[in-house]
């Protein structure tokens, strides 16, 4: 089988590991790929297809892809404006180098990166949030930084919009550098249209014959950041933006749990009986104490 890529994002959510499950059922043919909800974008870059509509509503999240695609022929700048921030804030970098002595590692033996880094980060936050005049690129790239070395690699911002993600116990390693390289070398031979739009208003152009929808939307029985502003009445729009890509002889698929802690999504479950269910074998996640949880997950399709 083909390497399953995983996005450098790392973004909550992500379909890394449920990817060699999904693709098998996704369809063959694939004229233009739409995404509502790319989020990190492991999924996209797992896909073949002739054109990429790729949406998400956080705008902070589009720019990064956006910023990631345009040094995606030129990769050694990119990592040159990495390091050079990276160094400069003293964050550990083990896909060069370790920083980190083993008296600090036996020290802190389960959070040494979250406490060698801490410093570092907290500076680094302050001045991506000071506002200082700095160029769009290097403000992107300095927030890429700080979602890497970030509490679970999420994007955060408060009410004045400022990022208040605390630092995380990660670090900047080989598995990052991997995933960069294989974003830059896929990216670059696609045709990607990004917008930042509701997905209820996702996409502006018209479907054709072949085209797919992927809907990876925030899941209403569960718990993270990104899902927070989901509720009923969305998890009824959505479901209605499905049938309507039905109706239109669009081909969609959705990942979505059904069950989660005792939870049931009972909109859900009563919809998708009109439509094709594929069990997922899951490995969720929370965010709140990165504990399995018993899910059940599945792909909800119309062909």
């Amino acid at each position: 089988m083909t390497k399953i890529k995983r996005s450098p994002l790392f973004y909550v959510g992500d379909k890394y590991k449920l990817m060699e499950q999904l693709i098998e059922l996704f369809p063959k043919k694939i004229n233009s790929f739409y995404e509502p909800f790319v989020g990190g974008g492991t999924v996209f870059l797992n896909v073949e297809a002739k054109n990429y509509f790729l949406n998400d509503i956080d705008k902070n999240l589009i720019k990064l892809h956006e910023l990631l695609i345009s040094y995606s022929d030129k990769k050694k700048y990119f990592f040159k404006g990495v390091e050079k921030i990276i160094y400069k804030y003293n964050l550990s970098r083990s896909y060069k180098e370790n920083v980190i002595s083993e008296e600090f590692k036996g020290l802190y033996k389960k959070t040494y990166f979250a406490r060698f880094n801490k410093i570092g980060y907290n500076n680094l936050r302050e001045r991506f949030n000071c506002g200082q005049e700095q160029s769009q690129s290097q403000s992107q790239l300095e927030l890429y930084i700080l979602l890497i070395y970030g509490f679970n690699r999420m994007l955060r911002f408060n009410s004045n919009g400022h990022f208040n993600l605390p630092v995380g116990n990660v670090d900047f390693n080989k598995n990052v550098v991997n995933a960069l390289d294989d974003y830059f070398d896929t990216v670059k031979s696609k045709k990607i249209n990004f917008s930042s739009l509701d997905f209820r208003k996702f996409p502006k152009a018209k479907y054709k014959k072949d085209d797919f929808v992927y809907v990876d939307p925030p899941y209403l029985i569960t718990f993270s950041e990104y899902n927070k502003f989901w509720d009923n009445d969305t998890e009824k729009d959505l479901l209605d933006y499905l049938d309507n890509l039905n109706e239109s002889g669009v081909k969609f698929a959705l990942s979505n749990v059904t069950h989660y802690r005792g939870k049931k999504n009972k909109y859900l479950i009563n919809w998708m009986k009109k439509y094709n269910i594929h069990p997922i074998r899951s490995n969720y996640i929370s965010y709140h104490n990165n504990s399995v949880k018993d899910i059940k997950e599945v792909l909800v399709t119309n062909y």
